[in-house]
């Protein structure tokens, strides 16, 4: 990538005289730059079929990266049809909820497919749940049928449901404890054609996500959402590339139970004929060795994952990692610190950031680089047929390109609402169709979406607002700190003060004083941290959002 562009920063803000023509003063309405997509009209299409109706000429689709052994596309959708054919004499009708607690595996794709074709409704949950967690989504959506992986059985036993045990991959087969998988994927029907009309308009999804309120709530997401995902999302992100989606290969670390990786590697990708790289979970050593042995083009990441990318190629010399053409970075804020250390390490590779959220169906902006004009630092153009505005959190007044607020979002991809939450649901959407996301941004000049935080990790202090995103990214500069994440703590005089979770690096010994020194003279009076708290480790969830919750937790014990 050359040096000599221009590279717009966060902290360069233009407030514009004139509105641009994708703004308008009187709505308050941000317009994507890019022309509407045609979306299908039918009322009768689900996203399976859809997503099959795109005929390409690719080869394989999903490829194991541990064994080697592989998918083709040719077969792909007769192992859907067999998947809903074996779930069909199983019992499972439309309707049904159908539990995923699996890791990325090759198969992970064809059963949420089957499910979908059959008109069943998938829930994903991450594997590594515990009990009580498994039996309060199970409960919530009212699970009939369980996947998950032979290390799950013992503790999913006692809740009285059937399960099917998936392999990672073909090795697995022929075990006796995967023979009711066997049985679907090979013992189906691969013409399977009794199945019910499904409709645009019909949940296709449960996923949870903690929302605005930090309260973990079920997401409903139909097919319309979906196909709506697959069109504005990955086929429009694709179209925007001269190279053919044939050549491109993908590495799959993302979990697929998230938004983020099923939109990716279950669903959007596959109607592409690109090759689908599943890696079973993340090891930096196996992702790099992985890149190499499958000449991965495209790697989806979150910023932890991006971070280990970086410090581990610097210790690479030759020709590993030239396959590599682009990185996109999503599901959590980066510094900037963090992506001029990505960009000088990868000067040949196109950085990327995007934004949305499972109540989006993953769709809201995405990052676009040419010729002439990076912006590594934002997370990109709105996505077409979406519109945006930013919103005053205390006045409510629609705010101008340049100027922080609330974003809302509003398009085809928007959730039909929480699960048996209608409370929620209105808080959340309004009755306008408005998605009130809970995160601050701001539009630049040419466009671009910046994130600086999310609503409720806002500090209140003294009346002031303060965004944790900005002290991080002062003191992650320190040459000393290794990691740091900001929250609030209860102060009776002013309110909430700032607190920070710092870890130093090896063998340094940074004190409190010192780093609260660093941070006050950089910023306002007001945004002075006013306590530091030493850890050996920040909380993250598994897509690299700081767990703020759990600091506040800590430091509510500590005190």
């Amino acid at each position: 990538m050359a040096t000599n562009v221009n590279c717009e920063m966060p902290h360069n803000r233009t407030i514009l005289t004139q509105p641009p023509h994708w703004y308008s003063p009187k709505t308050g309405i941000y317009n994507s730059k890019y022309a509407p997509l045609d979306l299908p009209i039918d009322p009768f299409l689900d996203v399976v079929s859809y997503i099959f109706s795109h005929h390409h000429n690719g080869v394989s689709a999903l490829v194991d990266s541990s064994s080697g052994y592989s998918i083709p596309y040719p077969k792909l959708l007769p192992l859907v049809k067999s998947i809903a054919s074996g779930l069909y004499k199983f019992g499972v009708k439309q309707g049904d909820i159908v539990l995923l607690l699996l890791p990325n595996s090759i198969y992970y794709p064809i059963v949420l497919l089957g499910v979908l074709y059959l008109g069943a409704v998938v829930t994903p949950l991450n594997p590594l749940s515990t009990v009580s967690e498994i039996n309060k989504q199970i409960n919530d959506c009212g699970v009939s049928l369980v996947f998950t992986v032979i290390e799950n059985v013992k503790k999913l036993e006692l809740l009285g449901l059937p399960i099917i045990t998936v392999p990672e991959n073909e090795k697995g087969l022929n075990d006796d404890c995967f023979s009711s998988f066997c049985n679907l994927i090979y013992g189906g029907d691969f013409d399977f054609h009794s199945r019910p009309v499904i409709k645009q308009e019909d949940t296709a999804a449960i996923l949870y996500s903690s929302g605005t309120t930090g309260v973990s709530k079920g997401v409903l997401l139909t097919h319309k959402n979906l196909v709506s995902m697959v069109e504005l999302f990955v086929r429009f992100e694709a179209s925007q590339y001269e190279y053919s989606c044939l050549n491109n290969v993908f590495l799959a670390v993302l979990p697929m139970f998230h938004v983020y990786g099923l939109s990716l590697f279950a669903l959007g990708l596959l109607s592409l004929g690109s090759t689908i790289i599943v890696m079973r979970k993340f090891d930096i050593d196996e992702v790099i060795a992985a890149i190499d042995k499958y000449k991965v083009t495209h790697f989806h990441v979150v910023p932890p994952i991006l971070t280990a990318l970086t410090k581990r190629a610097k210790g690479i010399h030759g020709s590993k990692l030239q396959s590599l053409i682009q990185v996109s970075s999503g599901a959590a804020s980066l510094s900037e610190k963090f992506i001029e250390d990505f960009v000088q390490t990868f000067p040949n590779v196109d950085f990327i950031q995007g934004y949305g959220m499972t109540e989006s169906t993953a769709v809201g902006t995405r990052g676009l680089n040419t010729g002439k004009f990076h912006s590594y630092s934002s997370i990109g153009l709105l996505a077409p047929n979406m519109e945006a505005k930013v919103v005053d959190w205390k006045s409510g007044a629609f705010l101008p390109p340049g100027s922080s607020g609330e974003l809302w979002l509003r398009g085809p991809s928007i959730m039909r609402g929480y699960l048996n939450n209608e409370e929620a649901t209105m808080s959340t959407i309004d009755k306008d169709g408005w998605l009130h996301t809970g995160d601050v941004v701001y539009f630049d000049q040419h466009g671009y979406m910046h994130i600086s935080d999310r609503l409720k990790d806002i500090i209140k202090y003294k009346g002031f607002q303060i965004a944790p995103a900005d002290l991080e990214a002062v003191l992650i500069l320190h040459p000393e700190v290794a990691d740091v994440a900001i929250t609030a703590a209860d102060d009776e005089e002013n309110g909430e003060i700032p607190v920070a979770f710092v870890v130093r690096k090896v063998g340094n010994v940074l004190t409190e004083k010192h780093l609260m020194d660093y941070v006050a003279k950089q910023v306002a009076p007001y945004k002075k941290v006013r306590k530091v708290v030493f850890t050996d480790k920040i909380p993250r969830s598994a897509t690299g959002k700081i767990l703020r919750n759990q600091l506040r937790n800590c430091l509510t014990s500590k005190l």
